[in-house]
């Protein structure tokens, strides 16, 4: 594995910025104080303009033909980097970007490091620590949802915010400083009551961004929806259904599916990671051992848990096994195979399942048929929408989708209210509480990017593709 090479700005980087394979185009990125005059060298005709493509022939350092190409000038501070740039669009396979990039190389260039590009954004200010993240998140974005939060966030809506909460907490310590330095100011000294406003407020908008955190992961990395039932319940069949294609097995055998199979359905809020598992019973069989206790792990992780049977008695037996399981994940009771049923038999079946309003409301389908799945889908986005606590109306708020986030705004909540505790008291001197205030708005900073964040960019940058 290549090493990170030290970073510095004065060099020129090069790399292919598509997936390199087969493929009608192929894209060729240059950042640098030499990208124009590499390129220029490489290129027989130079655009003249600026964002002007311009079509010439591509020869390496010998001056041997590579290919017919576009090129694309861009002028420091107009770019992606902010730096000089150049982008060949070029013939796609193996051999040609592949030898634009060794032209490149062999006139004075280094291959990128991963991220490399988008870090030089960062440094020279062209994009905050949180658009850099957002710009990996839309290339590796699975799902519609996930697309929508990443483009949200790389048009810095998630950074307005971070640096609105950061204003709130600097005039907030502007109030403290004012009532410190100046307490004999025709004004007087500052009211205290409105200090605790302030600080209450703060904190309730810092818990607020915080509370984003369980649906930032469900966007990024989709909730975890499980069929739980006992064998030859229908499990199988249902998840096919959903999916409408035949990924699972499905035969009149008990026990044939002895391991999880799990597949993704892009829903407009975050995508559904549907999982199809093995029966919930006492198994003989060490294999199908394995199976049950992987389904039961599935169980105990699911933010939702679909409950399957044909009767009522089956859906005891699942319920029963998915308490067992020590499960907190939301249930729906879902009645399968109801083209086999009599309108009279589901409903004494619904009778049969007791007081319990969540088994009274059993959701009726038939994977033969289609009946009752849109109903069902329906239902489970309702579930989850509940679970993730994030009303309707905030539905394009800016949420908190990495681990990172959610740690620096918890810890700034935590600093806010230690000076809202500080502050109640009336113990500690004003300068003193202050410095909890100091220390939320350094917390915000790293989210940004403010202060000297080289281990997060090491951390961070590491994970993109090279070409970006």
């Amino acid at each position: 594995m290549r090493q990170p090479q030290p970073l510095d700005l004065s060099d020129t980087i090069v790399a292919q910025a598509t997936l390199p394979g087969r493929g009608a185009l192929a894209i060729v990125r240059m950042s640098g104080p030499r990208a124009h005059a590499i390129a220029a060298r490489i290129a027989e005709r130079w655009p003249g303009a600026p964002r002007q493509a311009t079509r010439s022939t591509l020869r390496d350092a010998a001056g041997e033909p590579i290919d017919d190409a576009l090129v694309l000038r861009y002028d420091a501070p107009a770019s992606y980097t902010g730096q000089d740039a150049v982008e060949f669009i070029t013939h796609g396979g193996l051999i040609v970007p592949t030898s634009v990039v060794a032209a490149a190389i062999a006139l004075g260039a280094r291959l990128a490091e991963p991220g490399e590009f988008t870090r030089r954004a960062v440094l020279e200010g062209k994009l905050d620590l949180l658009q850099a993240e957002a710009a990996g998140d839309l290339v590796s974005a699975a799902s519609s949802a996930a697309q929508r939060t990443a483009l949200g966030q790389l048009y810095g809506g998630l950074s307005r915010r971070v640096l609105a909460l950061r204003d709130e907490i600097v005039a907030l310590e502007a109030l403290i400083a004012y009532d410190i330095d100046f307490p004999e100011e025709d004004d007087g000294p500052i009211d205290p009551a409105r200090i605790r406003e302030a600080a209450a407020h703060l904190a309730s908008s810092l818990q607020a961004l915080l509370d984003t955190a369980p649906t930032g992961a469900m966007v990024r990395e989709g909730a975890l929806v499980v069929l739980a039932g006992v064998p030859n319940a229908g499990k199988s069949s249902l998840f096919n259904a959903l999916l409408g294609e035949s990924r699972a097995i499905v035969t009149e055998i008990p026990g044939t599916t002895r391991d999880a199979i799990e597949a993704v359905i892009d829903r407009p809020r975050w995508p559904i990671r549907l999982v199809d598992t093995a029966g919930l019973r006492e198994a003989l069989d060490p294999v199908e051992r394995l199976g049950v206790q992987v389904s039961e792990s599935y169980v105990r992780r699911a933010a939702l848990v679909l409950v399957c049977g044909d009767d009522a008695a089956s859906l005891e037996t699942a319920a029963t096994a998915v308490r067992a399981a020590a499960s907190d994940a939301a249930v729906i009771f879902v009645r399968t195979k109801s083209d086999l049923s009599s309108a009279a038999d589901l409903d004494r079946d619904a009778l049969s399942l007791g007081s319990d309003v969540h088994r009274r409301a059993a959701c009726a389908v038939s994977a033969e048929t289609g009946q009752g799945l849109r109903d069902l889908i329906e239902r489970v986005d309702g579930a989850l929408a509940s679970r993730a606590a994030l009303p309707e109306a905030d539905a394009d708020a800016p949420l908190l989708t990495q681990e990172r986030h959610r740690a620096a705004v918890a810890a700034a909540l935590t600093e806010a209210r230690e000076f809202e505790a500080a502050w109640a008291s009336g113990a500690v001197p004003a300068s003193v509480a202050a410095v909890h205030l100091r220390t939320a708005a350094a917390a915000l900073e790293t989210l940004i990017g403010r202060v000297d964040v080289e281990d997060v960019l090491d951390e961070l940058f590491s994970r993109f593709c090279v070409g970006k």
